[in-house]
């Protein structure tokens, strides 16, 4: 239940990063890719009344009478209305001379109407956007001098030695309808792109998940082993004590090994400059430091030794005796608990507690398991 909890916590959290963030970036490229629509209309429309005035500037260059001009370019206009754009001729007066809807012709275009601009001025996309979005505050439906209810002027073009001049409209209902396919187009990517990387991202956590947590069985399953194997030593370690506790009261006789009386039941120590006579089953511990042996017994008190660690390992009896390291020989009586240290070793605590860490290298574990496995 708490797995399925933190799978559902990361999905909304994923989810609310991904759709915030994919929210701005559609925003930001849906404005890009409106001005860019917008941009490209005017540059269509403005291109399209210069060819069309130059055009029809060179016909009456070449003689043709104004009339015929006129015939000829209503013909190709008509029904281009319908298109996103389309181009109408006017005269100074702003009369409709051809349009691509014949009805029209003969209306004058109102300047406070229609978005007719100065010659020598130019509507950027932001301006032609704010038309569209003001379109019904710009051309209110009841009024029809503009020539084309839906349509505005964004660009005029004056057709040389002549009182005609060039009027590329823009269908603001066709062009705003184009708009919103594009709006409706980045909201449907928005919300499949944003549910398809949160899915994505809560599988890859669910699969990098499992493999971690299949790594961290593993690793519980090994420390659960280690955790049975340190209860195993430190269980080892009471039933010895308890074995040498009924040794110790039988005779010293037979506390004697078979070793041609090799093996000590007591050591010579001093203490300032007092001789003293320690018996081996009171000491806690054996250590050594800047050449200096100390013999800490079981009840804290310390004697120094002129003997060497290894002249007196070999006098003490090895069941109760191990040799941990360098600088330490522990008895069996000094051991207060084991524990696991670093790889693969172990890590000794001794009752009284010794000012430096013993540590068991695992070369030696084996050995210290059999020791107190005896």
């Amino acid at each position: 239940m708490k797995k399925d909890n933190l799978y559902l916590f990361t999905l909304l959290a994923i989810s609310i990063i991904v759709f915030v963030l994919g929210y701005f970036a559609m925003r930001y490229m849906l404005n890009e890719s409106t001005s860019q629509i917008l941009l490209i209309q005017i540059e269509s429309s403005k291109r399209e009344a210069k060819e069309l005035a130059g055009l029809i500037s060179t016909q009456l260059d070449n003689g043709i009478d104004r009339q015929t001009v006129i015939n000829n370019f209503q013909k190709n206009i008509e029904g281009t209305h319908l298109e996103s754009g389309f181009v109408c001729m006017l005269d100074w007066s702003g009369v409709e001379i051809c349009h691509p809807d014949p009805q029209k012709i003969g209306n004058k275009n109102n300047p406070d109407v229609s978005y007719t601009r100065a010659l020598d001025s130019e509507i950027n996309p932001e301006e032609f956007y704010d038309l569209i979005s003001n379109k019904k505050q710009n051309n209110p439906k009841n009024d029809t001098s503009i020539g084309y209810t839906n349509s505005q002027i964004i660009y005029l073009y004056p057709v040389k030695d002549s009182d005609w001049i060039m009027a590329a409209h823009a269908n603001l209902d066709i062009i705003e309808e184009r708009l919103k396919g594009l709006r409706l187009n980045f909201l449907l990517i928005y919300l499949l792109s944003s549910s398809v990387i949160s899915l994505l991202a809560l599988l890859m956590v669910r699969i990098l998940g499992s493999y971690y947590e299949k790594a961290l069985e593993l690793k519980n399953e090994k420390l659960a082993e280690e955790v049975l194997n340190l209860s195993k030593l430190n269980s080892d370690l009471y039933h010895l004590k308890n074995q040498l506790n009924k040794t110790d009261e039988k005779d010293e006789k037979n506390m004697e090994d078979d070793d041609n009386g090799k093996i000590k039941n007591r050591l010579l120590t001093y203490s300032k400059d007092k001789l003293i006579s320690v018996r081996v089953d009171e000491i806690a511990f054996i250590n050594t430091e800047n050449s200096l042996t100390t013999i800490t017994c079981l009840d804290g008190q310390k004697h120094s030794s002129n003997s060497s660690l290894d002249e007196l390992i070999g006098s003490l009896d090895s069941l109760y005796f191990f040799r941990a390291n360098r600088q330490f020989i522990i008895s069996v009586k000094g051991i207060y608990e084991i524990f696991r240290y670093g790889n693969n070793q172990l890590k000794i605590k001794l009752n009284p507690a010794s000012s430096k860490t013993i540590v068991i290298s695992k070369n030696k574990v084996a050995e210290f398991k059999k020791w107190l496995n005896y």
